[in-house]
């Protein structure tokens, strides 16, 4: 068991949208501490979002994000040699790092050339409530609300 929680890290806000959590988005999306790329990616995505929607980007990406942040999740937890899975509330921190993760893994598993291309398709769709981030979302819902049984167990 741990004595102490970790410091949380103060970020700093991106340089466009003056936004932390935009920050934390490039940050989950390095690969080998590649920073100016992951900017760069970003950005160009949110160029793509903005000439295709003709709305405010940040904006599209915020709606999308929100649409992907999961609000309950089942955790296992063994019972008389039985492992049950318990839906659990999500703390808002977690939520919103989930979604940062899920947005980021679909658009890596999508068809497009270049990664901002896929992230802004991503996000588009995300948006709109389509795309596999969002549907990902609902599964989780879905495993949850199938495990409500199981909710008096809670740890």
């Amino acid at each position: 068991m741990r004595k102490h929680k970790p410091k949380k890290r103060i970020l700093e806000p991106d340089p466009r949208f003056g936004d932390t959590v935009v920050s934390q988005f490039i940050n989950n999306m390095l690969w080998q501490g590649k920073k100016s790329t992951a900017h760069t990616i970003f950005y160009g995505a949110m160029d793509q979002v903005e000439a295709k929607t003709q709305e405010n980007p940040h904006e599209v990406w915020k709606r999308a994000l929100s649409n992907v942040m999961p609000h309950v999740e089942v955790r296992p937890k063994r019972i008389g040699g039985a492992t049950f899975q318990i839906p659990m509330e999500m703390r808002p921190d977690r939520k919103l790092s989930i979604g940062i993760k899920w947005l980021i893994k679909y658009s890596r598993a999508r068809a497009g050339k270049g990664m901002a291309e896929k992230l802004a398709s991503e996000i588009m769709s995300a948006a709109k409530g389509e795309g596999a981030a969002v549907k990902k979302r609902e599964d989780t819902h879905k495993m949850a609300e199938s495990n409500r049984a199981f909710a008096h167990f809670k740890a």
